[in-house]
């Protein structure tokens, strides 16, 4: 088993930087700000040096997350920004190359899930019962369908939806849920 290479100097506090990035961009810590960054991180670097710092750094891990980098992709981007003038340094890739090994996943669900405005469905449940007792005698022993939906955001109380449908309304439910899968099969197809 190969020993773990050291880090280059200065890898900690860049390394801290990309983490206060990712806090206050992607997980919505407000608490983070440039000078709380500058102080504990970069305490001797002159405000404009830093603000300069903090503008490429965020701007890396910004294009990073957007695309939703892969390692290979991840590699030749930062190679390429390596080899741009005012781009970043070899040990800054590597870096950055761990910090979005260690984060992609959390940073990816976080874009996701402020991408949502509405509610969504977090889980649902079906059954089909028999009518035992109607106001009509010919509704008792009929099929009925209840669906229960639990809709929410993440981190908010959920909200309940149960839905009755009769034989007739489930089978119009069903042929629009054709028709919705016909109009995606046909714009999702290549010519």
């Amino acid at each position: 088993m190969a020993a773990e290479q050291p880090q280059p100097e200065g890898s900690k506090p860049l390394s801290g930087l990309l983490s206060g990035i990712a806090q206050a961009t992607y997980y919505g810590h407000a608490g983070i700000t440039e000078e709380l960054l500058r102080g504990q991180l970069y305490p001797e670097a002159a405000p404009h040096e830093f603000r300069a710092l903090l503008a490429k750094m965020s701007g890396v891990l910004k294009s990073v997350a957007s695309a939703d980098m892969d390692l290979n992709q991840l590699e030749a981007f930062l190679t390429a920004q390596t080899k741009k003038q005012g781009g970043i340094t070899a040990d800054q890739a590597a870096v950055i190359a761990k910090f979005w090994q260690n984060h992609r996943t959390k940073i990816r669900e976080s874009l996701i899930n402020q991408s949502r405005w509405d509610n969504t469905l977090k889980n649902m449940n079906w059954r089909v019962d028999l009518k035992s007792q109607s106001r009509h005698v010919d509704q008792i022993n009929t099929p009925v369908a209840i669906v229960e939906m639990e809709l929410g955001k993440n981190g908010q109380e959920s909200e309940f939806l149960c839905l009755e449908f009769d034989e007739a309304k489930v089978n119009q439910m069903l042929k629009k849920l054709s028709e919705i899968e016909e109009s995606i099969t046909a714009l999702t197809q290549t010519t």
